[in-house]
């Protein structure tokens, strides 16, 4: 089912330029393709044979000619150099995606391919390409035989007093996010990306197309300069011909860079010919504010519970699950329609003949998909051993979420079961929202990010509420594990109903505003729907943008804000494109909204939820101890919100509580007094109701009304149907 496939057209004629020595044209500019393209990349021969490379855009320089050439046990491709030739081409491609920020894509480059011969006659090709808004390079090595790549000499420069926002090396790139400029950072090691500003103009600087056949590339600097080098991580050894990694920069405005998808433009065509079976979607997780919590197989079974009364697709059960129960736990989240994800220390899968017991074996029993830990930085055996797990899980169909690891640089393009990857200072470490307003400026431009947000319990952080709920939309993650627990989040019945409506694909995503280290505001759409999400490090304010990219018509714009005493509020208004989004933010704050086509009458985006409130008792229909036991009698309590209190309404008429259960008239009676319970959702006209306008809940087997025995008023008083009489005990009001 694998296959090595380039979707993509490779358009207009190939020139090849007469050799020529370097005193004829010593400085080459490939240009966007578009008319007036504002991205233009120099490369320069300069005269002592060596070369350079820069990036202009809107005819400024953003990266100035800086060192570039590479280094290998046979050549010295760095210096000595003489032009031979050139040829140039337009490529033109389209491709879809399982992840990231738009499905669907099509890009178009310039590409120019300039020769070079250095001493001895070995032979270099430096490739570039150039779209409108970015620009990358790599390395071509003509020839055959074994060979050793002992450095690069790329390196990228900026004026030193350009902002900076770096990422400090870490094993499993999880180094806290630096706000500097790029003279003042310190000298050391720092990944990529890396996100550079002058003048207004930004550049984002990272690598792409990475496999086993290479080692990723990180950038060195030493304080008070405004030139980064390259360090690659460990030996490289491979065969020519060799082409490099490409060496990428996306430039321009910063959203320009933000939404870019340069990265995954360059790399290589999916392997996987049909990736149907590959389903994004929001994960519950227990592990981060439960850390003992995968090993309890009961616990489990309660997070599976919450995923399917709530919709989400996923339970991750992290490190502690157990063999002896982990088959039947898969199969009962099935029988919920859930599915599971099983942690695995990289360790447990690194040889061949681990993979094959283990791969197999959990595919037996069901598991959807794995999560590797500890995997660590991208030498060149450890990329070895990504394309072995990788190219086996495919088979498999297995999806996969790296944890522990380096950033992928492409690797969802050419994988697309690659859901999501950690690589980040995420919410594992702490919570700070000055990191989190870098984080979607960086780290999550180039691939997926497994920040394991919205986090509501008592814990390290600064963010509010309204800020927790937003990094759902904010950080885009083909997997969205959310990282609290079950009584956390039914305690928010206002986030619930925003996360619960949560898509983790979009069609197109749109920065609004912000800035790094500052606030990010995202507008991203799916379907026919856009969901909207700040965050802000700043103080308390008031945002304002226009929604002059809805559609036509009216929309139902849905929003929850931060209200008093680290409540939530919910706000909902019927607006068009003409409209404003005007939103009080706390200091720290953020808020979430969804916008959908507006109907008369519609209270909310998502599937209708409310409590069923007693007119005479001001009490709710409740489910006592949230339990799930069919033909437990539902009762009057004191209205909170939470699931066993949550009624969704569906087009057949039901009534449904944990997405599963159904308000249900016992046994199918239809007698006066028949006790009213929860039973599986079967169908039946027992389980059908009609609501009307001045508040009656009739059943429609039997035409009586829901009804508080006894027309009482206490918590407990338990529930019946009863000829329709229209007193206060069969009146309900929904909310």
């Amino acid at each position: 089912m694998l296959r090595c496939a380039l979707a993509s057209l490779l358009s207009a004629a190939v020139v090849v330029v007469t050799p020529a020595p370097a005193s004829a044209a010593t400085t080459w500019t490939v240009t966007g393709p578009s008319t007036g393209s504002p991205t233009a990349a120099q490369v320069t021969l300069n005269d002592n044979g060596t070369l350079s490379f820069g990036v202009s855009s809107q005819g400024r320089a953003v990266l100035s000619p800086s060192a570039i050439g590479i280094e290998t046990s046979t050549a010295d491709l760095t210096r000595n150099l003489t032009f031979t030739g050139r040829s140039d081409r337009t490529v033109t491609e389209a491709y879809t995606m399982t992840t990231g920020k738009q499905r669907s894509r099509s890009t178009v480059y310039s590409e120019t391919t300039l020769s070079f011969t250095g001493t001895g006659g070995a032979r270099l090709d430096v490739v570039v390409r150039a779209s409108d808004t970015g620009a990358a390079y790599r390395y071509v090595l003509p020839g055959s035989g074994s060979v050793t790549v002992r450095r690069e000499a790329t390196s990228w420069t900026v004026p030193a007093s350009s902002n900076a926002w770096l990422l400090p090396a870490h094993p499993e790139d999880q180094g806290y996010p630096v706000q500097t400029t790029a003279g003042a950072a310190a000298s050391g090691t720092f990944r990529v990306p890396a996100l550079f500003e002058s003048g207004g103009a930004f550049a984002l600087v990272a690598e792409t197309n990475l496999d086993g056949r290479y080692a990723a590339a990180s950038l060195t600097h030493s304080s008070g300069s405004g030139t980064y080098g390259t360090v690659l991580d460990g030996a490289i050894t491979t065969t020519l011909p060799l082409a490099t990694p490409w060496r990428t920069a996306a430039v321009g405005s910063l959203a320009s860079v933000t939404q870019s998808t340069l990265v995954d433009d360059l790399s290589a065509p999916s392997r996987i010919a049909n990736p149907s079976w590959v389903r994004p979607d929001t994960v519950a997780w227990s592990w981060l504010t439960e850390h003992a919590s995968p090993s309890s197989e009961s616990r489990q079974r309660q997070y599976i519970d919450f995923a399917a009364r709530n919709g989400w697709g996923y339970v991750l059960i992290d490190e502690g699950w157990q063999e002896s129960w982990a088959p039947g736990v898969i199969a009962y989240a099935k029988s919920r329609g859930v599915q599971v994800i099983l942690w695995f220390n990289s360790s447990g899968l690194w040889t061949a003949a681990q993979r094959e017991t283990w791969l197999p074996r959990i595919k037996s029993w069901g598991a959807a998909g794995i999560k590797v830990d500890f995997s660590y930085e991208f030498t060149q055996p450890t990329l070895q051993w990504y394309d072995a797990i990788l190219a086996r899980t495919a088979e498999l169909q297995i999806m996969i979420n790296f944890h522990g690891s380096a950033t992928p640089r492409g690797m969802q393009r050419t994988w697309p079961h690659v859901l999501t990857a950690e690589a980040v200072h995420g919410a594992e470490q702490y919570l700070r929202a000055a990191k989190n307003t870098i984080l979607p400026f960086n780290r999550n431009v180039i691939a997926s990010m497994d920040y394991t947000p919205v986090i509501f319990s008592p814990f390290n952080r600064d963010t509010t509420p309204a800020h927790e709920l937003a990094t759902a939309i904010v950080f885009e993650s083909g997997w969205q594990h959310l990282g609290d627990n079950p009584e956390s989040y039914e305690s928010r019945p206002e986030a619930l109903r925003i996360l619960n409506q949560l898509p983790t694909t979009w069609d197109e995503s749109r920065l609004l505003g912000g800035r790094p280290g500052q606030d990010a505001y995202f507008a991203r759409r799916n379907a026919g729907r856009w969901y909207l999400g700040g965050i802000s490090a700043q103080s308390a304010r008031t945002y304002a943008t226009p929604l002059s990219f809805l559609g036509s018509g009216q929309w139902l714009l849905e929003t929850v804000r931060d209200g008093s005493n680290s409540s939530l509020v919910r706000e909902t208004s019927v607006v068009t494109s003409t409209s404003t989004l005007s939103v009080a933010m706390l200091e720290r704050g953020g808020f979430a909204s969804v916008a959908c086509p507006y109907t008369a009458g519609l209270t909310t985006c998502g599937t209708p939820i409310s409590v069923l409130r007693g007119q005479a008792s001001g009490r709710c229909v409740d489910v006592p101890f949230s339990t799930e036991v069919n033909r437990t009698r539902v009762e009057l309590f004191d209205c909170h919100g939470s699931a066993n209190q949550t009624w969704t309404a569906t087009a057949a008429r039901e009534l449904k509580v944990y997405g599963t259960k159904c308000l249900d008239v016992d046994g199918g009676g239809t007698a006066d007094g028949t006790p009213v319970t929860i039973f599986d959702c079967t169908g039946g006209t027992n389980q059908q109701w009609n609501v009307t306008t001045d508040g009656a809940v009739v059943s429609v087997a039997s035409g009586k009304c829901l009804d508080a025995v006894g027309a009482a008023t206490a918590n407990g008083t338990q529930l019946q149907i009863w000829p329709c009489t229209g007193g206060g005990n069969q009146r309900w009001s929904r909310s």
